[in-house]
């Protein structure tokens, strides 16, 4: 099966479409204001109407207050909300109906272990999100998006479906695959020029490199 791909921390309208026409499945907006992917509501919710029917709009957030996320699931309405916090297996089923959204939960993975505690999610979300373990001081305050990754063969025989992130860019993204079998695949400075500042071309070689690859099995 071909590989999802998911285009995370978009923040303007050119990255948007370059991501829509190289192919992608998903698009990220971010909802941190430390990150410099970060947008407000009025902005998220221009580029979500543009997405809409052509990609699966994420909305990336980070321990977020009931407030934000009933105002975001009101003028972004998005297809998943994904929770980069310390959210547990109830609050992502509260934030699931709060929102009527989807539930993506990332994990940040550095040993064997780290994996396991996917386990405690299943049945509540639609799937995890791998992502590399930082320490805070390399991390800065971001919960992703920094570039890191980490050791992909603790994946190798994983059987449900996941999204793999965490340094991933279009020169490393084939042999990721091959090393893990992730069905689904997210990228957000790895397509970059800058933090928060998306490369068209980047983004094209990456979904290509990607969708030539044969991923493990994601039913929507």
């Amino acid at each position: 099966m071909n590989v999802k791909v998911k285009i995370c921390g978009i923040t303007d309208e050119t990255a948007l479409q370059a991501a829509m026409e190289a192919g992608a499945d998903f698009i990220g907006l971010v909802f941190f204001p430390p990150s410099p992917r970060h947008l407000e509501l009025e902005q998220a919710a221009r580029l979500a109407e543009a997405a809409r029917r052509r990609v699966s709009i994420v909305a990336l957030t980070v321990d977020a207050e009931n407030d934000l996320l009933r105002a975001m699931a009101r003028q972004v309405r998005p297809d998943f909300i994904q929770l980069h916090g310390q959210e547990t297996p109830a609050r992502a089923v509260r934030v699931a109906q709060m929102t009527g959204a989807r539930i993506i939960k990332a994990f940040r993975i550095r040993t064997a272990q780290d994996l396991q505690t996917a386990q405690a999610y299943e049945g509540k979300i639609a799937f995890p999100l791998f992502d590399a373990w930082v320490d805070d001081k390399t991390a800065a305050g971001l919960p992703g998006g920094t570039g890191h990754s980490f050791d992909w063969s603790l994946l190798d025989g994983h059987g449900a479906p996941f999204m793999l992130a965490g340094g991933l860019n279009p020169e490393n993204v084939k042999r990721a695959i091959r090393t893990t079998h992730a069905p689904m695949v997210d990228v957000s400075s790895g397509v970059e020029n800058a933090p928060g500042i998306k490369d068209g071309e980047k983004i094209r070689q990456f979904i290509k490199a990607a969708k030539g690859q044969a991923g493990g099995e994601w039913r929507r």
